[in-house]
């Protein structure tokens, strides 16, 4: 006599359909997309989690209308600089000189307006035109000249520095004409009938919701068609989500205060032209393909040089507009302004994602990684705490973030 000792296992229920099983599918589908874009979304949940801790611990300070709107004017000028240096380090390079010359710009914006009565509006090109050249120069350095891009920027930040000083003979020069200080500090105007809201800020906000979803969408169907991996619907859906909440949420609390400001409109503007590039145009490719290996970006003819110039070129350009920027704030351009201004942006696009060896990074990971410092700042200013110990703070997350893309490098090799 026999006995049948084979084990049956019961067939698993489907995943998210009820049963034993069913109350785990949905985070258990979660959990598996964000282990494979874990360099997408861990930045995200970080920030939201930053976001939480200090609104908590502020009493809901960190997350009043007036202060949001604070927190947008006071980091406009970072997050801009974080875009140039995100290409820059994409592309396996790196400039020290950009805090030197935002400071640079502002004070020829100074010569230009307040010394010699320049046009404001003439005086932004010509300043814009300047920071172009300061950024080409630089670039035909590095990509013609074959001198390292640490080498050519750590000079070009003394030197842009010293000539600050000469330009403006040691000295704060002001104030800027009204109509660039709107720029920097203004607000969209008010339309409409009253509602106790900023009508022109929640149809921005409707708008934008709208082109976030229509985006994402156009970008999962292409993936398809391409037959590559998309996330699951159901995570997918998630994603959109979460996508509009926060679009909403900070809309809403912009619509409370003065509006939008209208620099706010201008970082949007370089986010999605940025974006549209990096992810669309022949050049995003050719910048991401010589970051990722360089030999062979060479051998299928991508012109490497050309593009190292551009993109210094690109980052002295927007080192110029945030120069402008910070100054028309000030309201004064100063021999000390755009101290450390390169550590941050350098700091923003490496918590946003960027790698040490080049190749990996987006722009939208640049402002991810700006706000993440832009929030822990504020939140901290608003607790008391000391400057030395949010210098500390910062360079923990830092090496925190740095150290997560080592680990999460390892982990993708193993």
């Amino acid at each position: 006599m026999s006995t049948d000792v084979t084990a049956k296992t019961p067939a698993p229920g489907p995943v998210g359909k009820g049963g034993p099983s069913g109350g785990d599918g949905l985070l258990r589908l979660v959990l598996d997309g964000m282990r494979r874009n874990m360099r997408q979304y861990g930045m995200l949940f970080a920030l939201g989690l930053i976001v939480v801790l200090f609104a908590v611990w502020t009493e809901g300070d960190l997350l009043l209308p007036r202060n949001v709107s604070n927190l947008v004017l006071q980091n406009s000028y970072i997050l801009i600089l974080a875009i140039g240096m995100m290409l820059v380090i994409i592309a396996g390079h790196i400039d020290l000189s950009v805090g030197s010359l935002t400071a640079f710009i502002g004070s020829m914006a100074a010569v230009f307006m307040v010394r010699n009565d320049l046009p404001w509006p003439v005086a932004v090109v010509l300043c814009l035109v300047i920071g172009a050249l300061a950024g080409a120069a630089q670039g035909f350095l590095i990509a013609y000249g074959g001198i390292p891009s640490f080498i050519v920027t750590l000079a070009g930040m003394l030197i842009f520095r010293g000539l600050t000083e000469i330009f403006l003979e040691g000295q704060t020069l002001g104030p800027f004409p009204n109509g660039l200080q709107k720029v920097a500090n203004g607000f969209l105007p008010e339309v409409g009938p009253d509602t106790n809201y900023h009508n022109l800020t929640l149809l921005l906000g409707f708008a934008m919701i709208a082109f976030v979803v229509f985006q994402e969408v156009r970008d999962r169907k292409r993936q398809q068609e391409f037959a590559l991996e998309v996330p699951p619907a159901k995570m997918f859906a998630l994603k959109l989500i979460a996508l509009s909440a926060a679009v909403l949420t900070v809309t809403m609390l912009l619509a409370s205060y003065k509006g939008t400001p209208i620099v706010l409109l201008v970082l949007g503007g370089l986010l999605v032209g940025f974006s549209y590039l990096m992810r669309n145009a022949i050049i995003g490719r050719h910048i991401y393909a010589i970051g990722g290996n360089l030999p062979a970006a060479k051998l299928s003819g991508v012109k490497d040089k050309k593009v190292t110039f551009l993109v210094f070129l690109n980052m002295g350009m927007l080192a110029a507009l945030a120069g402008l920027l910070i100054a028309a704030r000030l309201n004064a351009a100063s021999p000390k302004a755009g101290l450390n201004f390169e550590l941050e942006a350098i700091a923003s696009s490496f918590i946003g994602g960027a790698s040490m060896s080049g190749g990996v990074g987006t722009v939208l990971g640049a402002i991810i990684g700006g706000l993440v410092l832009g929030v822990l700042n504020n939140g901290m200013n608003l607790l008391g705490v000391g400057t030395d110990w949010q210098q500390v703070i910062k360079g923990l997350v830092l090496l925190a973030a740095v150290g997560f893309d080592v680990w999460n490098k390892r982990k993708v090799g193993s």
